[in-house]
Formats: structure tokens, C-alpha cells, sequence
């Protein structure tokens, strides 16, 4: 028998996702209406719900539901912003966001991973957004941003990321060394804002400098 995706989406949401101070109704209505399991691979589409971070290959991972849920209630992207998100992954969260948002643009720097995932949002009718195979530390963009989100971390929160932002805008990005990282929040007038511990893997390139020793 199939299982009823419907039915578990909402289990985890009401388990996990709110739990976890998710409490924003149009994140928890977004979270419950985009089917996660359509951004897994076929295998891992039974642990789509699960509190568990997913493998996508050649060492990436999706997030965990909960970290997804923060960070996106950390942006509340409204309906006439754009948005830009920086690790597309699966496309799941990059699905999310363009339900809350205008338009967003998505960078993805393994190709394979930005072909699928343009490939799922296509499938889900997801048509204001935008995948790239990019790296971000070589990438200029032509506009600023609203809302930034990071899905992996780095040692240094990039101060181009900031220039990124339009006036108003604010950025998620989980920022530190492993296994103790801190998401923030980072609006475009400086403020930063501590929202809660978690480990994610570094996005390529934004890794701590390696301490030289005797």
C-alpha cells in the first residue's frame, strides 16, 4: 500500500516543525502544501519526513525539515519580494520559497544537482524559479535581493552575500565551526540576529582555514 504523504506531511509538521517554534501560518501552510517526497530520490522517499538530514549525492545533503521550517520563517519572504538561495539541493526548499515569494533565483555549483532540481520544480509547476549551475564565490548578480538564503554553512559570513541585499533585505546563513554552528539572521542595515544552534555541512570553498600547527 502507498503511503499517505498527505497525512505524514502533516504529522510533521504538527511533531517536528512546530515543535521547533515554527509558528508563522503562512511557513507552516507552505511546508504543508509542498511534497517533500517529490524532491527525494526514489529511495529515500519513505524518510522523506523524517528528522533526518537526506543524501542527494557526491556528498550533499538535504536538510532537516526543521532547519528548512526556521530558516524560512527567519526570511517570511512576501509575495512581491525576490529572493535569492544560495545550495539549491533537491529544489525542495527553493519550491518553498516560491510560494512565499515573487521570484527566486537559485545557484546550485554541482551541475547535476541544479539539472534535477530545475527538473523537479518543473514537474511540481513551480515556474518563478530560476536554478543556475553557479558557484557563489564567482557568481555577480545584475539586482539585489529581498530575502538570501544559505543552505550550507561557512566559517565567515561573506561580506558580498551582505552587498547582495536590497534595502530591508535579510539573509539566513548558518555561520561557525562544527559541531556547534549558529544560524542568524543578517539584515541589510548590519543587525545580526542569533536564532538557534545546528550543524550543516560547509558550502564548497567557505570551509575554516586550517589551523597551521608545529
Amino acid at each position: 500500500m502507498n503511503p499517505d504523504f498527505r497525512q505524514i506531511r502533516e504529522t510533521m509538521v504538527e511533531q517536528q516543525v512546530r515543535p521547533w517554534e515554527v509558528l508563522d501560518p503562512r511557513v507552516l501552510e507552505t511546508i504543508n502544501t509542498v511534497p517533500r517526497e517529490a524532491f527525494v530520490a526514489e529511495a529515500h522517499r519513505a524518510l522523506a519526513y523524517m528528522d533526518m538530514e537526506l543524501p542527494l549525492g557526491n556528498g550533499d545533503f538535504m536538510m532537516k525539515p526543521v532547519v528548512e521550517g526556521r530558516a524560512l520563517q527567519a526570511l517570511l519572504p512576501q509575495a512581491g519580494e525576490s529572493v535569492l538561495e544560495i545550495g539549491t539541493g533537491s529544489g525542495y526548499l527553493t519550491a518553498c520559497l516560491a510560494r512565499l515569494s515573487r521570484d527566486v533565483v537559485s545557484l546550485e555549483i554541482d551541475p547535476t544537482l541544479a539539472q534535477a532540481a530545475q527538473a523537479r520544480l518543473a514537474a511540481q509547476g513551480v515556474a518563478n524559479a530560476t536554478v543556475h549551475a553557479a558557484d557563489a564565490f564567482g557568481w555577480t548578480p545584475e539586482r539585489t535581493f529581498d530575502a538570501i538564503c544559505v543552505t550550507g554553512a561557512v566559517a565567515v559570513v561573506p561580506e558580498a552575500f551582505r552587498r547582495w541585499l536590497a534595502p530591508g533585505g535579510r539573509l539566513f546563513i548558518v555561520r561557525g565551526e562544527s559541531p556547534a554552528m549558529d544560524a542568524i539572521r543578517v539584515n541589510a542595515d548590519g543587525g545580526i540576529e542569533s536564532l538557534f544552534e545546528t550543524d550543516l555541512q560547509y558550502l564548497v570553498g567557505a570551509e575554516p582555514v586550517p589551523a597551521f600547527t608545529l
